[in-house]
């Protein structure tokens, strides 16, 4: 039985940027596939280089399946204004592992804390609705090390269970690395660490 939680929704790869209107002020809005918070700060640094006019880029992301953590910047707007309302389309879109940003170039009107809460969620909005989102399988890798003897019983669970190989070395000592969807994980892991003389652990 699969659990639900290895299987998640993200964006495929960086949406086409939008731009969205409202009172002369323009708002460019994109979605991307991210999968540390490392990855945030390059993205947003280079929207500042790109649109030297901005007044803001804010953002909101996501990370994780099972924990998820996630940050929601206002980058100088009202509190709650901005980030918020992105983050907030982040969820209702049910994604993970995803940054949008959305770039504000003031056009000169004030919109009220309402205005953009309503501005910066329409942006997130639109740029969703333009993103090629897709469905992802949380998977553990696991090294198994075992003798040449073994080869055959090793390779015949592989098989039985049509599992990933992501590398291998067959020598007088043989080592495979697997990938293997979460929701089965354990069954695996069991299967292996009983097969004595095989050796199995996981790899972070």
């Amino acid at each position: 039985m699969m659990e639900k939680t290895d299987v998640y929704r993200t964006v495929a790869e960086t949406s086409p940027e939008i731009l969205h209107k409202d009172k002369k002020s323009k708002f460019y809005a994109a979605v991307h596939p991210i999968t540390s918070e490392e990855e945030v700060k390059p993205i947003v640094e280079e929207l500042k280089k790109k649109y030297h006019t901005a007044n803001h880029v804010c953002y909101a992301w996501q990370l994780g399946v099972e924990n998820p953590s996630y940050r929601a910047n206002d980058d100088g707007e009202p509190n709650n204004s901005a980030g918020m309302p992105i983050y907030g389309q982040i969820q209702a879109y049910d994604l993970t592992n995803v940054l949008i940003t959305v770039t504000r170039i003031f056009g000169g009107t004030k919109l009220g804390v309402g205005g953009l809460i309503q501005a910066y969620r329409t942006a997130a909005q639109m740029a969703l609705d333009g993103a090629k989102i897709v469905e992802k399988i949380v998977e553990t890798r696991f090294r198994i090390q075992f003798g040449y003897a073994e080869m055959d019983k090793v390779m015949r669970i592989v098989k039985q269970k049509n599992l990933s190989i992501v590398s291998q070395k067959m020598d007088m000592d043989c080592e495979l690395i697997l990938s293997v969807r979460m929701g089965e994980s354990d069954g695996t892991f069991r299967l292996f660490d009983e097969m004595h003389p095989v050796e199995i652990a996981i790899i972070d």
